[in-house]
């Protein structure tokens, strides 16, 4: 059941508003009921970048297509502005739950500020933040995940197919996040391998200048580490990673994807039997199990992660190569039975 108080906030939202929010590049979908009862559903904010990365929003988006087509109620997702302060970020959020839209997520450590901005002011509405912990209000789940884990078997997967013993991990903005993702690859490669070489670079220090949003910042530095004989290379850089798979597959070496399996991602598709595996964590799942909550009055709170024991992180086996080589997939499951049980503590930093 939807809860009372988001049909009576729902009828609050004005035409100025719905201006405001078109202008963000707002888009939404209607389910069959949803204009009868005044009753809206789950929206989300994008992080850089936006829809169409084939990765991380686009993964986002997938849990709000899920929640739409089952409860049958009206969703929106809106896309970033270049140059957006925290301010722009809250505003967006609060007049989406002005608007009775329940849950609302923003997608990305970037909204932390706004989202514990806009849940003071909306209490009654169930916020969500992906990739960021540090929000401890009622009405605010922090879905995070241990990329780490992920990272450790896409390591392990490097090290078992690197013919050149050296392999690169490219980060698309020098933060803690995105250390999660270096520490767990360079862990994995090593236990595997120790004679393997790993390069690690980052493509900015701030999101701002466009380390998860340039494909050709990636494709430059996946050539650069290619011509120090990387023949597998790892990227956690959002949109940035397509230019590191494009590099990939231009110089006939692996490339490994991230948060979504970009092997069945229909816009790398000519590049895709150069994706060895992606890293994957289920953003999708953790958006939809959070829209669901609110819809059976039950919202999540508190921190809530996804990690190898729960399947929301993992490695994508579309790649049949990868998945037919009998000797790699014995050594990812090993590992991947080793953290569940505690044997490997895999790093964070």
């Amino acid at each position: 059941m939807r809860r009372i108080s988001r049909i009576t906030v729902a009828g609050a939202a004005t035409a100025s508003l719905a201006l405001a929010l078109a202008a963000c590049g707002s888009t939404s979908t209607s389910g069959s009921g949803s204009d009868e009862k005044g009753d809206k559903g789950l929206a989300i904010a994008y992080d850089v970048g936006g829809k169409g990365d084939q990765s991380f929003n686009d993964a986002a988006y997938a849990g709000l297509e899920k929640a739409q087509k089952e409860f049958g109620y009206e969703t929106r997702d809106i896309e970033p502005t270049e140059g957006e302060t925290d301010a722009d970020k809250e505003q967006r959020l609060a007049s989406l739950a002005k608007q009775g839209y329940n849950p609302v997520i923003g997608v990305g450590y970037a909204y932390a500020a706004a989202v514990k901005g806009a849940a003071e002011k909306y209490p009654d509405t169930t916020f969500g933040i992906v990739d960021d912990s540090t929000i401890t209000a009622e009405n605010v789940a922090d879905l995070v995940f241990s990329e780490e884990q992920a990272s450790y078997l896409a390591g392990v997967a490097a090290a078992k197919s690197t013919k050149s013993n050296v392999v690169g991990f490219i980060g698309g903005v020098d933060i803690p996040l995105i250390h999660k993702f270096q520490a767990g690859f360079e862990q994995g490669v090593k236990d595997t391998n120790p004679k393997a070489k790993v390069l690690s670079q980052y493509l900015t220090q701030t999101a701002e200048e466009g380390g998860f949003s340039s494909p050709d910042k990636g494709k430059t530095a996946a050539e650069g580490q290619i011509e120090k004989k990387a023949d597998v290379v790892y990227a956690a850089a959002g949109l940035s990673g397509q230019g590191v798979i494009e590099a990939a597959a231009a110089n006939k070496v692996w490339a490994i994807g991230v948060d979504s399996d970009q092997y069945k991602q229909e816009a790398l598709a000519k590049y895709k039997d150069a994706i060895l595996t992606s890293a994957t964590k289920d953003v999708a799942k953790a958006v939809y199990n959070l829209a669901k909550s609110v819809e059976d009055g039950k919202p999540e709170t508190g921190i809530v992660r996804g990690d190898l024991k729960t399947g929301e992180v993992g490695l994508a086996d579309s790649n049949p190569k990868f998945k037919a080589d009998a000797e790699l997939q014995e050594a990812i499951e090993t590992a991947k039975e080793k953290i569940i049980s505690g044997e490997i503590k895999v790093k964070s930093s």
